[in-house]
């Protein structure tokens, strides 16, 4: 079998992939591939492994020889899956392997904003602290987890991986029902009920044509003025104009931003180049711990190996 990983790069420099090279497959791998690279790459290719290259229909209608795509990431918008089923072609993706990652990145975030070390940490460096008459500073407010309500926006392993951090800190926790829906299931709570009454919103859904902008104007203005914003999921997912405005006017108490739609964004991209005190973008690390990143590649051999024992 010949397999190629179009984007291997973008597990980082760090990971063991042995385990994959150990499999009984002739393997190319490439940094980085672009769009007009990935035909060329894929052709004779048994088994592709990608990232985020995208794998469209009319790709695939020139691969004959392809018979599983690999997706390196639990999300799966890069792949034209019915294009895929048509032409009997397995994609597998890779699954729960993030949960600590992202939840440890989702609360260190949060607690930034309420606990403003880092402006604490700035002006200690500046001096200030020696020249105060107390022993102490109270130039940034702080403000407990404890007692605060965390909204649950999706309810798979991330987010209940952060659920679990949240209880630790004897916080409310408040599962949202899909988006629209008049008929709320045990255990959740209506969606615009738990954009309202929450102090924290956590967004851990898919990007699909149900959650593309699922909040936006109308979900910044139901939220307390106070609540904080965090998405960790898909860029989409939230207007980001609309964010922009949010926090502009103080309709809602901060954001952070891990996502955006153009990964990476142009050197102008506006959110990007948009400053606010209670706004932290990172980019797109929050699934990016080593121990996360290794588990996909071991996961991703795991594929490959099923695949090869028994086809799908």
């Amino acid at each position: 079998m010949k397999g190629v990983f179009l984007d291997s790069a973008t597990l980082g420099p760090d990971i063991d992939i042995s385990e994959l090279k150990s499999l009984p497959v002739d393997w190319q791998f490439f940094s980085f591939t672009s769009n007009e690279e990935v035909l060329e790459r894929s052709l004779g290719a048994d088994i592709i492994i990608t990232n985020k290259v995208v794998i469209d229909a009319e790709l695939i209608g020139k691969l004959p020889t392809l018979k599983l795509i690999c997706v390196a990431a639990t999300g799966m918008n890069n792949i034209d899956m019915v294009a895929a089923d048509k032409n009997n072609i397995t994609v597998k993706n890779v699954t729960n392997y993030a949960g600590n990652s992202v939840a440890q990145v989702v609360f260190a975030s949060v607690m930034q904003l309420l606990t403003n070390t880092l402006n604490y940490n700035a002006i200690v460096a500046e001096g200030k602290w020696s020249q105060s008459r107390s022993f102490c500073l109270f130039d940034f407010p702080i403000t407990e987890l404890t007692g605060k309500t965390l909204g649950l926006v999706g309810y798979g392993t991330l987010a209940k991986t952060v659920e679990n951090i949240a209880r630790a800190f004897d916080m409310e926790i408040l599962i949202s029902e899909h988006k629209g829906l008049d008929k709320v299931r045990e255990g959740r709570t209506a969606f615009n009920d738990v954009i309202a009454k929450s102090d924290i919103i956590s967004l851990h859904c898919p990007l699909t044509t149900e959650t593309e902008n699922l909040i936006a104007v109308t979900e910044f203005e139901l939220m307390k003025s106070s609540a904080i914003i965090v998405n960790t999921a898909r860029g989409g997912i939230v207007n980001e104009a609309d964010l922009m405005a949010a926090l502009t006017n103080n309709v809602i108490g901060g954001a952070i931003v891990d996502v955006i739609r153009q990964e990476p964004p142009d050197i102008n991209y506006p959110l990007v180049n948009f400053t606010h005190p209670n706004l932290i973008i990172t980019p797109h690390i929050a699934w990016a711990s080593k121990e996360a990143r290794q588990r996909l590649t071991n996961q991703l051999a795991q594929n490959v190996q099923q695949f090869i024992v028994e086809p799908f």
